[in-house]
């Protein structure tokens, strides 16, 4: 059994796919095949359920993804303290950001932590609160910017941001020059949702959970950009953070009553070693960037 092994093993189970396995590993689908079988003649083991094209663990399989991935996480920490001593003159970030930060907020982050660090590596991935969890604990993304305040197990976090969630309307619309909006009004009108996995949405399913009546949904994406666009088209109003909408003449937005607030964390896998790397962009975080650059 070595690392080459261990390494395909995880990624089968991670993509519950011998083909998806080898696009992420960059080998010839039959390798991945021919490495899993070896693996498991050499131990004298069934390691994964093979029916009907599903992958599934086996008890065996089980025990040994739980050494499989201490074993890889402790030498990813490994090269990562190699890495260190030369500095941050090398080193990557990986990072998960919800889609409407993605594409209005942390843009003048990334730029300032760039002309900070030009040498180290920053890659970004957009996607909702619990999909950016789960690919923390895979350790498949290093942290994460997760919006509200539940954590899946095994993480850890530290606050970021508090900001304030609006009713995002058409300038024309009738509610454009209100103060403050009541849930009750909100929901009266033609909603355009986030999909499921969004915190957007969570939130919006907690908040219509305690009313006496069900929203009026006329679109759900999970398209950032594309909800704008459909507010400003008038097809519906939705839910966004008020420094969004601030920044856009065509958009106007208006407080709940009572207000609403987003609290955003930045989440990383608990008892993992953070690089330098990643230290630094929290500790840049943490200066008070985060608000100078908003």
């Amino acid at each position: 059994m070595d690392l080459r092994q261990l390494r395909v093993f995880v990624e089968i189970v991670r993509q519950g796919s011998f083909t998806q396995a080898a696009e992420q590993l960059h080998i010839a689908q039959p390798a991945v095949s021919i490495t899993l079988r070896k693996l498991e003649e050499e131990l004298d083991l069934i390691l994964l359920n093979r029916q009907e094209k599903r992958i599934s663990l086996t008890a065996e399989g089980e025990t040994l993804l739980r050494h499989a991935e201490r074993i890889l996480d402790s030498l990813a920490a490994a090269e990562t303290d190699m890495a260190e001593l030369r500095g941050l003159d090398d080193g990557e970030v990986r990072i998960g950001i919800p889609p409407m930060m993605s594409s209005y907020y942390f843009p003048q982050i990334i730029r300032a932590f760039r002309d900070r660090y030009p040498n180290l590596k920053l890659s970004v991935l957009g996607e909702g609160a619990g999909r950016i969890q789960r690919l923390i604990t895979k350790g498949e993304l290093d942290m994460g910017v997760i919006a509200g305040t539940r954590l899946m197990e095994g993480l850890e976090s530290q606050a970021l941001l508090r900001e304030e969630i609006v009713a995002c309307v058409p300038r024309q619309h009738p509610l454009a020059g209100r103060d403050k909006i009541s849930l009750s009004e909100f929901l009266k009108e033609p909603l355009i949702l986030f999909k499921e996995g969004y915190y957007m949405r969570e939130l919006m399913d907690e908040l219509v959970a305690g009313e006496h009546q069900p929203p009026r949904v006329v679109f759900e994406t999970n398209l950032f950009s594309l909800v704008r666009s459909l507010i400003k088209q008038q097809l519906g109003i939705s839910t966004f953070l008020r420094m969004v909408v601030s920044s856009d003449d065509e958009l106007a937005a208006v407080s709940f009553d009572p207000p609403l607030h987003l609290d955003l964390l930045v989440a990383w896998k608990a008892g993992r070693h953070l690089s330098r790397a990643n230290r630094a962009f929290i500790d840049f975080l943490k200066e008070g960037r985060v608000g100078a650059a908003g």
